[in-house]
Formats: structure tokens, C-alpha cells, sequence
């Protein structure tokens, strides 16, 4: 069976370097050499049979996630909700299942119950399948009594699960990033190349090139240079991409763009065992830049919309351009869904409100309210004369409309009468009482209260927090 596997393998190899992978109908009629993903489902290309089954998704769920405190105080990263009805770790996973993935690992670390929660209850598979989205928490082992280190040691330690079946490729993802990607044309470009290793890369200017790991590739796309945050002018100079790639990306000759690392790799089985066969700890701070010297390490362009959702105001903002008309990403793309948790509830009551460019997500309550340019949560309850502009009011995981179902002396859960909230991200079950006004205004761009906190300008109201009548933030 071995040999017949091998065998297999390098027929499925030796097809896709002929050319056997040819375009599918209705494609593009860009060259495969010149293809570039803008984030749409059909990938233009036909991959090998059987290369969804053989890979396996790795979506690193294990963040601390500090600089998105207080959202990461009882919750981890990926759990963090987003656009009113879903979470951060959602977009990965559904990208995989929409990219014909179905064999999904989660490694997660640090506050993992309501990720573990939301995880078993949204993506659930029948009897007579053998997809599967399972978790893989950090654990002590023979081996391994330690927390996950980093990215790559996270891999390292579950490397004995991920080689229990034969998939050939291994697809590692980040579990905070807010992006539309069909990974069947990044494993496209992996084979095709016959890299030992691919890296997803996003173009970027010359001012966001200092926040990321940049890379440089010559004319087949093999990665040569990585550098990591660079500055300096002259070395910047060397780094932006070549006439070649800025044709195929379709953008302006002369345009100064730069590869940033996305943090997303597709990796050969036996390339990932021998590249974590030693002790260092991640990724894209050790393993990529090791493996750029001595491995056929092939650069993916996605020329798409990507958001790393790394701080309060990189989410703040995420979440808010979805209200826009023409939001750069759409959660309306019937041919690529983002699945979430089912929950099964009401349509939305809105008692004689005034909205306006605003989502509204399952459940809500709103009466006689003002809402301009914010994101309202699952189960939102809206007072009578409440104002809230350009916010995110993360809703609630319950209702209270039992009768002495809201303890004594708090108010209910949501936002109370004659409130007003401006830039500001309401997190999920605060209790915000009659005559509340919450702004940024006049105050510092970071700041700890009582039960809040100011983070890059924008106040943060934490979950379960208690905001009594009449206070002032």
C-alpha cells in the first residue's frame, strides 16, 4: 500500500507539471504563472483528483491575544465575535469549507472554553462523513509538560495527530484575520511550482511595509529575501516587487508595493517534519526565514481584501467598514458563506427606531432608538431614546424577559433609556443603565477605568461590565 501511495503521489506530481491541471470552464484567461486570488470562490484552475482530501487545515487558535484586551479578558482571540452574528475563528474555517477542505484542526491555548463552545456547536459533520473540525487544546505529554510556545511549537507538539493519516499537504492558518480566500488556488500554485513550501503574501505600500515580514522573489516566484520590519529607504528599495509581478497583480507600472507575509503557509508532509525537527518556536519569526535559505519556499499573491484584526482599532474598524454601502468585505456572498453557531433566533423587532447605515444582527429588541453607523450584536436590547453612533454593541448570550430573571439592583442587560454612546465597542452582556453617556471625547487615547477602558481612542465596555444611571464616560 506504501508503494502504491508513493507511486500515486508522483503520477499526481508529474500531472500537475504537465499541465494536466488545465483550466476549468469559464476561466479566467490570465496564464497560471500570472494568477492572482481577488478573494473570488473558483480558483480557474483544476487541481489534481484528490488534493482537497489530501490536506490537511491547521488553524492556530492558541493567542494570548494582549492587544486586543479587554475583548480577549474571558475569551481568546479567535472567539472575539465579529459582524454582529459571528466570530474571529469562523472566517478560517469557512474558508476551508468552502475551498473543499473538510479535514480541520484548532489548536488552541488560553481562555478556550467559549471557543471550544462555539466550535462543537457550529460545525458539526454526519455519521457517514469523514470531515471533521476538531479541537486540539495544549495538554501534557511524555514528551511535552510545556505551554505552546509559538506557532511552530504548537505544530510540533500535535505532530503526532496530524501524521496519523496520509495527507500530503499541510495547510497552516491564522485564526484572527478577517479575508476571503479559495486556498485550491494557493495548493494549485504549490504543486504546479513544485515548492516544498508556500506562503500567502499580500501586496502592501511602502508605509504598512514596516509593520510586516516582507518578501522578495525573483521572476518564478520562489521567495529569495525576507526581511523582517524593514525601514531604511535603500534596503525598501531592493525589497518592492518587479515590473513582472506588479503586471500580474494588476497594478500601476512603477507602483511601489511590498510582499507581506500573511502568516498563512501550505507545507509538504515530509518538508514540515523536517523543518520542526529542532526547537524553534515559529513560524514566521524562525521556520520561514530558516527555511528561505535551504528549501524551494514558492510566494502566493493575494491581491484581495486581508485585515489582521490584531488590535482594538484594527477591529474597531473591520467591524464599522462593514456598514459602509461598498464594505471592503462583504459577509453577502452567496457563493462563499461564513458559517456560524446556529442560533435559531427571532427576526430583529425594531419599535419605531431611526437606523441608518447600521447591521442588525438576529434577535434584537430596538425601541424608538437612534443608531447611526454601528454594528448591533445578537440579542441586543435598545432602550427608548438611546443614540449610538459609529459603535458595536455586541448583544447578549441570553435573554432576561422572565419575570425576575434581572437581579436585584442591576439594570437589564443592553443599552437603557436616553443613552449616548459614540466610538465606542460594547462587549457582550454589559448592563448599561438609564442616562448613560459613553465617548471618547476629551479623554486619553488609552486609559484604565473602573469598568472600562480607552484603547487607541475608542472606549471599551467589557463583558458582564456595570454601567449605573446617569454615569459619565
Amino acid at each position: 500500500m506504501r508503494v502504491q501511495r508513493c507511486q500515486a503521489r508522483k503520477r499526481v506530481a508529474q500531472a500537475a507539471r504537465a499541465g494536466v491541471n488545465g483550466e476549468v470552464k469559464n476561466q479566467s484567461r490570465r496564464s497560471p504563472e500570472s494568477s492572482v486570488s481577488t478573494g473570488s470562490v473558483a480558483p480557474g484552475f483544476a487541481l489534481p483528483p484528490g488534493t482537497t482530501q489530501q490536506t490537511l487545515a491547521i488553524v492556530m487558535g492558541g493567542g494570548a491575544g494582549t492587544r486586543l484586551f479587554p475583548l480577549t479578558k474571558d475569551r481568546s482571540k479567535p472567539a472575539v465575535p465579529l459582524g454582529g452574528k459571528y466570530r474571529l475563528v469562523d472566517i478560517p474555517i469557512s474558508n476551508c469549507l468552502n475551498s473543499g477542505l473538510r479535514s480541520i484542526y484548532v489548536l488552541t491555548q488560553f481562555n478556550t472554553m467559549s471557543l471550544h463552545r462555539h466550535i462543537q456547536a457550529s460545525y458539526k459533520f454526519d455519521n457517514f462523513s469523514r470531515s471533521f473540525v476538531d479541537i486540539l487544546a495544549a495538554q501534557q505529554t511524555p514528551e511535552h509538560s510545556d505551554w505552546y510556545q509559538g506557532t511552530a511549537d504548537a505544530v510540533r507538539q500535535n505532530m503526532r495527530y496530524f501524521l496519523e493519516r496520509p495527507f500530503d499537504y499541510y495547510l497552516i492558518l491564522s485564526g484572527d484575520q478577517l479575508y476571503r480566500m479559495d486556498f485550491r488556488a494557493l495548493l494549485h500554485q504549490h504543486i504546479r511550482s513544485g515548492a516544498e513550501i508556500t506562503l500567502a503574501t499580500k501586496p502592501v505600500g511602502r508605509t504598512q511595509a514596516s509593520d510586516f515580514g516582507i518578501m522578495q522573489s525573483d521572476e518564478n516566484r520562489r521567495i529569495v529575501r525576507f526581511v523582517e520590519k524593514p525601514k531604511e529607504d535603500a534596503l525598501l528599495a531592493e525589497l518592492k516587487l518587479g515590473s513582472e509581478h506588479l503586471a500580474s497583480i494588476g497594478a500601476k507600472p512603477g507602483e511601489e508595493l511590498f510582499q507581506a507575509s500573511m502568516g498563512i503557509y501550505v507545507f509538504n508532509r515530509n518538508v514540515l517534519v523536517e523543518c520542526l525537527a529542532n526547537e524553534m518556536v515559529d513560524f514566521g519569526k524562525h521556520i520561514i526565514p530558516a527555511a528561505i535559505k535551504e528549501r524551494s519556499v514558492s510566494g502566493y499573491i493575494f491581491n484581495g481584501y486581508w485585515e489582521d484584526i490584531g488590535t482594538i482599532r484594527a477591529f474597531y474598524e473591520a467591524n464599522l467598514d462593514l456598514t459602509d454601502v461598498l464594505p471592503q468585505y462583504s459577509f453577502f456572498d452567496a457563493n462563499s458563506p461564513i458559517y456560524t453557531h446556529p442560533r435559531f433566533l427571532p427576526g430583529s423587532k425594531i419599535n419605531g427606531a431611526a437606523l441608518r447605515q447600521s447591521i442588525v444582527a438576529d434577535g434584537c429588541i430596538i425601541s424608538d432608538a437612534h443608531i447611526e453607523r454601528c454594528v448591533v450584536g445578537v440579542r441586543s436590547v435598545i432602550q427608548t431614546g438611546a443614540t449610538i453612533r459609529n459603535s458595536i454593541v455586541m448583544g447578549a448570550d441570553y435573554y432576561e424577559t422572565a419575570p425576575g430573571s434581572v437581579p436585584r439592583g442591576l439594570p437589564p442587560i443592553g443599552v437603557g433609556r436616553n443613552c449616548v454612546i459614540d466610538r465606542a465597542i460594547i462587549d457582550k452582556n454589559a448592563r448599561i443603565a438609564d442616562g448613560v453617556v459613553i465617548t471618547p471625547e476629551g479623554k486619553p487615547t488609552n486609559y484604565d477605568g473602573g469598568n472600562y477602558f480607552i484603547r487607541d481612542g475608542i472606549v471599551v465596555v467589557p463583558k458582564n461590565a456595570v454601567i449605573p444611571a446617569g454615569f459619565w464616560i
